[in-house]
């Protein structure tokens, strides 16, 4: 039924939630608290999660199996628990467009990959790990691979080693804390004291260096990229086999990747 001259809205900018009055929906608020809980783990069972967000654990699976449908979770039968699916990554990247971080290290990445004939990678902090969104990939037969929505622990990545050198020490304790330092390899920084110590020569020198903390054989070299307000949010690297990141390639290669990520951040008005 058409609106009458008197019902008929007038033009201009909508109304916010809050300023109409209008209460949350009660089922959309609560499957979002449970994909938030979920999303600060790597993947949890029904039953930890129920507890986590104090929910019966039948009402948590409805909710789980809904965004499953829709790809915002995944379940392994085999573990028997939930993670994150690909669809949140989809919508999430959705923000990275608008913020331009994803377009405007294009360039820089692509640039730093034919410098150093390596792949380069542009990755984000989220809940003490590193998410990997977007890659530049060498033609490199032999090559280092992180799919879109991949995710690092910080403590052992390039990349969440440089943002955790630009965080306060009690941040840091805070996802230390957390996460836990696991060993990833016989390289891991295990423990608070020796990862503050490589911390503050990520400072001095302006880059950071995975030398084979996550994976045998394969080295890292990364840098911070800054925000407005000059808060470090993202960082860019490179990676490769250990077997071409020898003395000189290292000494060569961080001021590149230094400078990627300064040129980074100027496009992105850091």
């Amino acid at each position: 039924m058409p609106f009458s001259h008197t019902e008929k809205r007038k033009r201009g900018r909508p109304r916010s939630a809050a300023a109409a009055g209008f209460s949350p929906v009660q089922a959309l608020d609560r499957g979002l608290t449970i994909l938030e809980a979920l999303a600060g783990q790597q993947s949890a069972g029904l039953s930890d999660l129920a507890r986590q967000v104090s929910m019966p654990p039948s009402t948590v699976h409805r909710f789980l199996a809904t965004l499953q449908a829709h790809g915002f979770t995944d379940f392994d039968p085999h573990m028997q628990e939930w993670a994150i699916g690909i669809g949140a990554f989809r919508v999430g990247n959705t923000y990275l467009r608008r913020t331009n971080l994803v377009e405007a290290a294009q360039g820089p990445m692509r640039r730093l990959m034919e410098q150093t004939g390596e792949t380069a990678n542009l990755g984000i902090a989220d809940q003490g790990y590193i998410v990997f969104i977007s890659q530049i990939e060498t033609q490199n037969p032999i090559r280092a691979m992180f799919r879109p929505g991949a995710r690092s622990q910080m403590h052992a990545s390039g990349i969440g080693k440089a943002l955790l050198a630009h965080m306060p020490r009690d941040m840091v304790e805070k996802i230390l804390l957390a996460g836990g330092q696991p060993g990833f390899t016989p390289q891991t920084l295990t423990t608070p004291e020796a990862l503050f110590a490589d911390l503050e020569r990520i400072i001095t020198r302006g880059w950071s260096f995975d030398n084979e903390e996550h994976y045998i054989g394969m080295r890292c070299i990364a840098s911070v990229i800054f925000d407005g307000r000059g808060k470090a949010t993202a960082g860019v690297s490179v990676s490769g086999p250990a077997a071409r990141f020898n003395e000189s390639m290292i000494a060569r290669t961080g001021p590149l990747v230094a400078q990627a990520a300064a040129e980074i951040t100027a496009l992105t008005g850091g």
